[in-house]
């Protein structure tokens, strides 16, 4: 596949080594010849100097003969714009990283319909996400997402006494369209029906919308949950999209932030939050605000050093859960020695999104539910398959299968039995392990 990122800073030169490695043929375009010159000195890739604002640069850089085209630089208008001139000559996918929230949640204008970009790409939206489902539900353990965190699955343990024990499945009326897609009862796990009792201390797998999943949480825990409490250290855009994703839920959020004037900004825009203007690693305040007493510290500023001392530090202190975030990737694998719970790269984060959309497989493994026995599958039908523009109801799925979740252009959806599998959708399948062959016949008529 041939390549063309404009843009060689974090994001765009780690793709290009990834994707180089890959086995793709990678060209990285940069207005400045130094980053260029030492991309060259370390990457075996192609370069060229131009500005991706132009469309005769573009082209001499090869847009037109490329198979995907990824603006990468710092600025989002500058990354929709060249996308969108990268399309309108010739390239046959255009993808467009933004760091703002007006352009990635799509506020105002569907801005990739109206510019015709193919997907847009927001690291720290990514990471946010991550972290999100890290912190997410005590007592739960985030499987996958499905379409930018609109479907979640989550793993539960049942509590004595819980209201679901006892209950057949279609006696819990779970809210929303929520649905149980595995049971693990003691060493084994399967898919359940409408005959299986849940009983205590199963470990159920839920499937559903965000807002949904965390309904349907109380059905499985005796008590009233407690609230997490959250410490993040930080004001950059990572930090608001992750408050962002835990707002409306059991969490109690203090944000840390040096810069005064960056400080009043949070605290307006986001009022579920106590916004601190003062940096948490300082003895005086660490004390004060009681740091160590929190259940999860999230150190999140550009300085990839700052962040992992002071999340080391906060799990010192006592903190249940430290994650940092790191620019990075290399650090990420040495942090578990020196304590802290979890580290994430936004670069890292958005190579891995990138691969996943470039996957071409009719039919992809993306995570086990019960390792070697049941799985989840992402499946893109074809036209040719018994499953499209037919009600779920009356389609003859293979054996132990089933559809979790259907992504359409407008949304993903937990479907019901009258839902309808439509041409483009793809779908979020739960089945046995090392089925992928007998799906991929179902779904494609190969």
């Amino acid at each position: 596949m041939k390549i063309l990122i404009a843009g060689a800073g974090q994001v765009g030169r780690h793709a290009a080594e990834v994707l180089g490695e890959a086995g793709h043929s990678v060209t990285v375009m940069d207005i400045a010849p130094g980053v260029l010159r030492s991309l060259d000195d370390t990457v075996d890739l192609k370069s060229y100097q131009g500005n991706c604002a132009q469309a005769e640069k573009l082209i001499e850089a090869g847009v037109n003969d490329s198979d995907l085209f990824i603006a990468a630089t710092s600025d989002d208008a500058t990354n929709l714009f060249s996308s969108s001139l990268a399309k309108g000559v010739g390239a046959k996918r255009c993808l467009a990283r933004v760091h703002h929230s007006t352009y990635f949640s799509q506020r105002g204008l569907d801005y990739k319909k109206h510019l015709g970009v193919d997907d847009l790409l927001c690291p720290q939206f990514i990471t946010a996400q991550v972290i999100a489902r890290t912190l997410r539900n005590p007592g739960a353990t985030a499987l996958e997402n499905f379409a930018d965190g609109a479907i979640q699955m989550h793993k539960f343990p049942v509590h004595d006494h819980a209201p679901a024990v006892g209950k057949a499945l279609p006696a819990l009326n779970l809210p929303g369209r929520t649905r149980i897609v595995a049971i693990t009862r003691g060493d084994q796990t399967s898919i359940p029906d409408r005959e299986t009792i849940i009983q205590a201390d199963d470990v159920v797998t839920l499937i559903g919308g965000s807002d949904s999943i965390e309904n349907a949480r109380k059905f499985f825990f005796s008590g009233k949950p407690k609230r997490t409490h959250v410490v993040i250290m930080g004001g950059a855009s990572i930090s608001v999209w992750l408050c962002r994703s835990l707002k409306k839920r059991n969490f109690a959020i203090r944000l840390f932030e040096t810069r005064p004037e960056r400080a009043v900004e949070l605290a307006e825009k986001l009022e579920h939050v106590t916004v601190i203007n003062a940096d948490p690693t300082e003895p005086a305040v660490a004390q004060e605000e009681r740091i160590g007493a929190a259940d999860a510290f999230v150190a999140v500023t550009g300085d990839d050093e700052h962040n992992i001392l002071a999340a080391a530090q906060a799990k010192a202190s006592g903190v249940k859960t430290a994650i940092t975030v790191v620019q990075r990737p290399v650090y990420i694998r040495l942090l578990p020695h020196i304590g802290i719970d979890h580290a994430f790269s936004p670069r890292s984060d958005a190579v891995r999104d990138i691969l996943r959309m470039l996957e071409t497989k009719p039919v992809l493994e993306l995570s086990h539910i019960a390792e070697g026995a049941i799985s989840l599958y992402q499946v893109t039908p074809t036209v040719r398959s018994s499953s499209v523009n037919v009600p779920l109801r009356e389609v003859q799925f293979p054996p132990r299968t089933l559809v979790a979740a259907i992504q359409r252009p407008s949304g993903a959806i937990v479907p019901s039995a009258d839902d309808v599998i439509e041409e483009g959708n793809k779908l979020l399948i739960v089945g046995p392990h090392g089925v992928e062959r007998q799906l991929r016949k179902f779904f494609t008529g190969k």
